[in-house]
C-alpha cells in the first residue's frame, strides 16, 4: 500500500482536468490518495472528481481549500452552506473528510483558514485576493472567526494515536514553510496562506508527516521533527514551483 499526495488540482483549466481524468483506474487500487484541497469551486465538478478518484484509489481523504468555499456562483448558498454540501457529497461518493486508520498508519485531515497570524493584510492583498469577493460568510464572520470555526472541527481528531500518523490541511500551519527564494513582491500574499492555530493542533497530534497545499510552492522539509510536504499541481503556467504528478509520501 502506498499513500500519494496532491493538492491544488484546479480542474477549471483543461490541461489540469485532462491530467486528472487520465489517471489509471487500475494502478492505484491498493493505494490511498490525500487530496489537500482546491479542486474547483463548481459543485458538480467536485462531485465528478470525487466519484472518479474513488474508482482509481482504495481510499481518498480530502479537505476543501479556499476555492471550494467560493459561493459567488451558488445563488442563495453561503460558504458554510457550501461546506456542508461538499461534506455530504464526499460521504455519498465514499471520500473521507474524517481520519482513517489503515493498520499501523492513521491519516488525519485538518480543516483551516487564515486569520492573519502570518501578518496583517495589505491594501494590495485586500484588492487582489479573490476570496474577499467570492466567499460569502454568515453575518458577523470575519477571517478570525472563520478560522476558529474550521479549526474547532479538528479537536476530536487530535486524540488519534498510532505507530505512524500523517496529517494534512489545505492551509499552511507555519509561514516559515515558504522558501527564502520567494520574491519580496509576492510576499504580500503571506497573511492569507494559513494560521498558527493549525501548527498548535499539529503539535498536539504529533504526526511524522504533515501535507498541505494552497501556496503552489512545492516543499519537502523537516522542521521540529515533522516532515512538511506540499505537492501542488497548480496552474498550467506554474512549471517551476509545482509538480504535475502524484507524490508517494508513505509505503508499507
Amino acid at each position: 500500500m502506498k499513500v500519494f499526495a496532491i493538492s491544488d488540482l484546479h480542474i477549471d483549466y483543461e490541461e489540469n482536468r485532462q491530467w486528472v481524468y487520465n489517471l489509471s483506474q487500475s494502478e492505484y487500487k491498493d493505494d490511498i490518495l490525500v487530496l489537500a484541497g482546491d479542486v474547483t469551486d463548481e459543485i458538480p465538478s467536485i462531485e465528478k472528481v470525487f466519484l472518479f478518484l474513488k474508482k482509481c484509489f482504495r481510499e481518498v481523504l480530502y479537505v476543501p481549500g479556499n476555492h471550494e468555499m467560493w459561493a459567488f456562483r451558488n445563488n442563495g448558498m453561503n460558504s458554510l452552506d457550501k461546506f456542508e454540501r461538499i461534506k455530504s457529497m464526499a460521504k455519498n461518493s465514499g471520500v473521507r473528510l474524517e481520519p482513517g486508520e489503515f493498520g499501523p498508519l492513521s491519516i488525519v485531515p485538518l480543516f483551516g483558514w487564515y486569520d492573519y497570524s502570518f501578518g496583517p493584510p495589505s491594501d494590495e492583498l485586500k484588492y487582489q485576493w479573490t476570496d474577499y469577493r467570492a466567499c460569502k460568510w454568515p453575518d458577523g464572520f470575519n477571517e478570525k472567526k472563520v478560522t476558529h470555526y474550521f479549526t474547532s472541527l479538528n479537536e476530536s481528531s487530535l486524540i488519534c494515536k498510532n505507530r505512524f500518523i500523517i496529517s494534512f490541511s489545505h492551509f499552511l500551519p507555519r509561514v516559515d514553510l515558504m522558501p527564502p527564494y520567494i520574491p519580496q513582491g509576492k510576499r504580500y500574499l503571506y497573511p492569507a496562506l494559513g494560521t498558527h492555530q493549525l501548527e498548535l493542533q499539529i503539535r498536539r497530534l504529533n504526526p511524522q508527516i504533515h501535507i498541505y497545499g494552497h501556496s503552489h510552492v512545492n516543499v519537502n522539509i523537516k522542521k521540529d521533527n515533522i516532515t512538511y510536504i506540499n505537492n501542488a499541481f497548480g496552474y498550467p503556467h506554474e512549471k517551476w514551483t509545482t509538480s504535475k504528478q502524484l507524490l508517494c509520501v508513505f509505503e508499507q
